[in-house]
Formats: structure tokens, C-alpha cells, sequence
């Protein structure tokens, strides 16, 4: 029996050593104390867009360092069980349930490590777009939309549609909507990019095999803690009638927004509420949360770290094929996460890929996108 708990054990002990060398308690104190001496000056209180993030930074380094040490005690209570049960102590059942409660530990500080970037906690803004191919990729676009919706109900997280144009015989040509919750946008993070698809396709009457293409965008919701300097003459505010299956008032006016930023051409827009007040406001939201991500992009081009998963969406990023003909497989082709049931993963179940691509960034391994052989 105490050989099949060493057994069991060593892998959990393995993990224990890693996270508690990633962790590195001193250096987070002394980043803790960084953060502190610039609390401790009472003009940072004056200024929420510096006070808020650092109030943010001091908790997140405190709940790792409590983490730390909960690990720490943890760990050590199962070796003194180990002790006792070598000396003939009858112990092993209280050893058992103590393995099992830090591998439960582990497993969830695991994934906190992995979500440690600044912007990780915020919501997120999804953006899908059809590529080339008409109505099949634009069906395919529609079902990226419902397999990301299907996630968020899974997991708890709410969800708005934004803006939604339908297609002209099926799918959808675009779709922007939000997910909110805590670490939506960091648990998301890996998804931009584009996504293919190889299905012998309901469109064709001759059941041909096709490869359809849809990108798909995530930003991150910024609070008003980030500022962005947006300048009124930089934007060009467009109105036009909601399109698409709305309710009774939502066709029947220019209430729909689109707000064009003129220096970097992005664009926002919302439909979804009646009034043009709530869709601009909404879009305006947007479109702050897209700049931010966009100066983020510049800064991380300069210092040559820019993450692969954000390379410019064109037909030569593929992140993921999603296989139905000639065989089944769902494929992440930067982490090499493989998944064969398809269809579940169609239905929301992410997980795999986004661990896969989480527990990649935390190693700092994120390599260019890789275009497999599939035709």
C-alpha cells in the first residue's frame, strides 16, 4: 500500500517542485514590495488609471504568495505522513486523502499560474469573420460563433451579441459579441487566428469534399482604469437600420451604430439595442477595447515578442483544423493538441486547446502558426 501511494505521489511531487520553482516566492516579495512603496505615495490616489493596477498587481502577488505557502504546507504535510507511515504508523489513509488533496490544489494552482498577464482577468470581445468561399464559409463562421456561445454557457460566462450580419443563403458574413466573466479574455487569448475546417460540405449537391476558412479576433474589454486617448475629429460615426432577425422595433430605424477610428481604419459597431445612445456608447466601448489591443500589438512588434497566436489574419495563420471528412480530429497546430471527438469539441468543449495553449505561453514557447498537410 505506501509503495502504491510513492507511486501515485511522484508525479504530484514532480508538479510541486516545478510550480514552486515558477512561483519563486522571493522574487514576488520583492515585486510585492515595489508595489507597495508606490502605493504608500498619497498622489497615486489622485490618479485611478495608475492607483487601480497597482491595487490590482498588489492582490494578484499576495494571492500567489499565499498560494506559495499553502503549497509549501501542503507538501510538507504529506512527506510527514510518509515519515510516520515508514516508521509503522497507520496513517495511509490519511496520506491517501492528503495526496489527493494537493494533486486537487496543484491542478487549480496550475491553471492560476497560467493566467497571470495583466489583461487575463478582463472580458472578451469576439470577433468571427467568413474568409473566402461564400455561403460555406460563411456557415462555417456560424458554427465558430455557437461552438464559442456553447463554451460560455458550459463554463458559466455571459454572453451579448454585439453586432451580427446573416449571410446570404446561410451562415454569417460577420459577428462581434462579448463574453463576460472573470479570465474570459485570458482563457480565450489563444483563439485569435484562423480557423479551417475540411467537411464534404451540405452545400454541394455533387457531396464534394471542401476546406472552408473563418477568422476569428479576441480583444480584451478594457475598464476604465486604461485610458485611451481618443480624439472626436479621428472618428467617423455611421447610423444605418439593423439587419438580421431582430424584434419588433429593431428594424425600424437608423439605430444602429458603426464607428470607423480614421488613423488606424478599425472599425465597431453594435445593433442589438433600440437606441442610438446604448448602440454607440456599446460601440464606442469597442472600439476602445480594439485600440488598446492594437497598441498593445505595436508594443510587442518593437520588443520583437509578439505572440504568433496574434499574427495578421490571412489564409497562411491557420491555428486549428477541425476535420469531419475523411476522418475526425480536431487539431491545434502550434501546441499540437489533438482531440478526436469533434464534435464535442464543435459543441464547446475547449479545454484541451486552451490549456494546451495557456500552459505554452507561461513557458514562453508560443512558435509561429503551422499550416498542415490536410487539403
Amino acid at each position: 500500500m505506501l509503495t502504491d501511494l510513492e507511486y501515485q505521489y511522484s508525479p504530484v511531487r514532480a508538479r510541486v517542485r516545478d510550480l514552486r520553482e515558477y512561483l519563486d516566492s522571493p522574487k514576488l516579495k520583492q515585486q510585492l514590495e515595489a508595489v507597495e512603496s508606490q502605493i504608500a505615495d498619497p498622489a497615486i490616489w489622485a490618479d485611478a488609471a495608475r492607483s487601480q493596477p497597482l491595487m490590482r498587481e498588489r492582490k494578484r502577488l499576495e494571492t500567489l504568495l499565499a498560494d506559495d505557502a499553502e503549497l509549501s504546507r501542503r507538501s510538507e504535510d504529506v512527506e510527514a505522513y510518509f515519515d510516520l507511515a515508514r516508521e509503522g504508523e497507520d496513517v495511509e489513509a490519511d496520506l491517501a486523502k492528503s495526496i489527493e488533496e494537493i494533486d486537487r490544489f496543484v491542478e487549480d494552482l496550475d491553471a492560476k499560474t497560467m493566467l497571470s498577464q495583466e489583461s487575463d482577468p478582463l472580458n472578451a470581445i469576439v470577433t468571427v469573420h467568413p474568409g473566402a468561399g461564400g455561403t460555406e464559409s460563411q456557415d462555417w463562421a456560424e458554427m465558430l460563433m455557437r461552438m464559442y456561445l456553447r463554451w460560455a454557457e458550459r463554463n458559466g460566462f455571459k454572453t451579448e451579441i454585439n453586432e451580427i450580419q446573416d449571410g446570404d443563403e446561410a451562415g454569417i458574413k460577420s459577428a462581434t459579441f462579448t463574453i463576460s466573466g472573470e479570465n474570459a479574455f485570458g482563457l480565450l487569448s489563444g483563439e485569435t487566428g484562423v480557423h479551417r475546417l475540411v467537411r464534404i460540405s451540405p452545400f454541394d449537391s455533387a457531396k464534394r469534399r471542401h476546406t472552408s476558412f473563418s477568422s476569428v479576433f479576441v480583444s480584451p474589454e478594457i475598464d476604465d482604469s486604461i485610458v485611451i486617448d481618443i480624439k472626436p475629429d479621428e472618428l467617423r460615426i455611421d447610423t444605418y437600420r439593423s439587419g438580421g432577425k431582430g424584434g419588433q422595433h429593431v428594424n425600424t430605424t437608423d439605430s444602429a451604430v458603426r464607428i470607423t477610428h480614421l488613423p488606424t481604419g478599425i472599425v465597431a459597431g453594435c445593433q442589438n439595442e433600440r437606441s442610438q445612445h446604448k448602440n454607440k456608447e456599446k460601440a464606442m466601448k469597442m472600439l476602445r477595447s480594439r485600440l488598446y489591443e492594437f497598441e498593445l500589438e505595436k508594443k510587442r512588434a518593437a520588443s520583437k515578442k509578439l505572440e504568433d497566436s496574434k499574427l495578421d489574419i490571412n489564409f497562411g495563420s491557420q491555428i486549428r483544423s477541425y476535420v469531419l471528412q475523411p476522418y475526425r480530429m480536431a487539431k491545434d497546430l502550434r501546441t499540437r493538441v489533438e482531440v478526436g471527438d469533434v464534435d464535442r469539441v464543435l459543441d464547446g468543449d475547449l479545454q484541451p486547446f486552451i490549456r494546451g495553449y495557456l500552459k505554452m505561453r507561461r513557458e514562453g514557447g508560443v512558435p509561429a502558426a503551422i499550416v498542415d498537410d490536410i487539403e
